[in-house]
């Protein structure tokens, strides 16, 4: 978000916030207007994710890292302006004499030299996993004399079981934010929070100040608890189509024959079409047209033709006939071309995650298309379900808006018996950092191409993406990820114009 926009976008935050997104707002000179709509921001954060108590004592914790973050980008460009070396303690206690008069004095001139240098506020509301963290980020890196005063600070916290206690004792004089931070300490401390959930460090250029606080374990327990409650009783989905697990277990015998197994699939005049519609699709970049399920077989191989059938039974099973889950399947389908093409170009020789790409991403979000399939009367069920343990209304609301989505369409594949690859990309498409080792190519993959569907439609920015799937796709500026994202949606609209193309021909016939 620019700092400009200072329109509250509450639909935007709820997504973030139920979907594991990163919400970040920048600022060069974070004016009082600016301090006012991230507090806003915040608020609705925290009320979408039932933390709402906490927003008086996060507002004041937020306040204060932003303007010292503000702060300290005013020192290095005063210092820089006077000569002096913020590493050298003379010219340290020299610089902090003048500081705080001299910036107040002629306060639009250095604001105005901060938008010159770039030098940013930058905040970042992230929930992941059971945890909220809010990180204040600056571009200058915090030198080791501010280091080592801010943690003598926090040491010194300790010393104080409340505010007035605070207030009566003098804390470096040289220094507003002494006392800043010992009140911060004290307002974690009203949260039930120890020193511990915050965190000061250099990184990259920048100066990070983090707080995390914890979900209440009362309200994960309720979420898992709601979550197992409903895929337990969809009872409405069928188990996984029988012909399609006698394919799959003759893939899985080292005496079949390919020849076998796609005489099997021919006995199913609808699973074949498909599976030719599929095959022949751009995604799978077949030299020629393929019309033979035989000749499919060999070419695609019978990993692929396995992981292919998991998204043709998924698609039986869950359909398309509703306008809300057609727009679901539209997202997915772009999902899946665009993970399977950034295999293709970015790591082609990783054979076992070019098979797996294209049918993570079309099945990552079947948690929403099977919260879809929930009866009303199974939702009625389920809220008598949260009135007998105690659950609160709103944490079923959140369910319902899509907090959980990646556990249940998980819990729904595990039930189905899909393979652990396609569970974890399913399970951790949001939150790639928690992905078991042996799935983190697959589970990155996916991560980034639903990204990209949110970057190509306006609702995520760069700073949102994790910079480390970014990495490991060697996308390195914004730039390069307008031009790769570009270069997706171009060859998905010219993929969606040739299969149009083809149905309406193969219409006529």
């Amino acid at each position: 978000m620019a700092a400009q926009e200072l329109v509250v976008d509450v639909p935007r935050i709820k997504k973030a916030a139920h979907n594991a997104i990163p919400l970040t707002v920048t600022s060069y000179t974070l004016p009082h207007e600016m301090e006012v709509y991230v507090s806003e921001v915040l608020e609705v954060f925290l009320v979408e994710l039932g933390q709402a108590r906490l927003k008086d004592y996060l507002v004041y914790c937020l306040r204060e890292l932003a303007v010292n973050a503000k702060k300290a980008n005013t020192k290095r460009v005063y210092f820089e302006s006077r000569g002096l070396d913020l590493d050298s303690s003379d010219d340290y206690e020299e610089g902090m004499k003048s500081f705080k008069d001299d910036t107040l004095d002629n306060i639009q001139v250095y604001l105005q030299k901060l938008k010159e240098k770039g030098l940013y506020v930058k905040i970042i509301f992230h929930a992941q996993g059971q945890n909220i963290k809010i990180e204040v980020r600056n571009n200058v890196e915090i030198t080791k004399a501010e280091y080592l005063r801010i943690h003598d600070k926090l040491a010194r916290s300790r010393m104080y079981a409340s505010l007035e206690e605070a207030m009566a004792s003098v804390l470096d004089p040289t220094e507003g934010a002494g006392l800043g931070i010992v009140i911060l300490v004290l307002m974690l401390k009203k949260m039930g929070l120890s020193e511990d959930c915050f965190d000061i460090w250099a990184e990259n250029g920048e100066t990070v100040a983090r707080i995390t606080v914890p979900f209440a374990e009362a309200r994960v327990e309720s979420l898992d608890l709601l979550t197992e409650q409903i895929v337990n009783s969809i009872t409405s989905l069928p188990q996984f189509p029988d012909n399609i697990n006698q394919i799959q277990r003759l893939i899985n015998d080292p005496n079949s024959q390919m020849i076998d197994i796609a005489h099997y699939i021919a006995t199913d005049p609808a699973l074949t079409a498909d599976l030719l519609k599929l095959v022949n699709s751009a995604a799978f970049m077949m030299s020629k047209r393929v019309n033979d399920i035989v000749e499919a077989v060999k070419l695609a191989g019978l990993k692929q033709i396995k992981m292919l059938l998991y998204s043709y039974g998924t698609l039986k099973i869950l359909g398309d006939n509703t306008e809300d889950r057609k727009k679901l399947w539209e997202h997915s389908y772009r999902a899946a071309y665009y993970a399977f093409n950034l295999v293709r170009n970015f790591k082609p020789s990783n054979k076992a995650l070019l098979d797996d790409a294209y049918v993570s991403g079309m099945l990552h979000d079947m948690g929403k298309i099977i919260f879809q399939e929930v009866h009303p009367s199974l939702l009625d069920k389920i809220r008598a379900f949260c009135v007998e343990k105690g659950i609160p209304a709103n944490t079923f609301e959140d369910l319902a808006g899509g907090m959980n989505h990646a556990e249940i369409g998980a819990r729904i594949a595990e039930k189905w018996n899909f393979p652990e690859s396609l569970v974890s990309a399913i399970r951790w498409h949001h939150m790639p950092a928690n992905v078991p080792a042996q799935h983190k190519d697959v589970c990155y993959t996916v991560y980034l191409a639903n990204v990209f569907c949110e970057y190509e439609a306006g609702t995520m920015t760069w700073e949102q993406i994790d910079p480390q799937v970014l990495g490991d796709y060697r996308i390195s500026s914004d730039v390069q990820l307008k031009q790769v994202v570009g270069q997706l949606s171009e060859g998905f609209k010219q993929e969606s114009r040739r299969l149009a193309r083809e149905n309406a021909a193969a219409a006529k016939r």
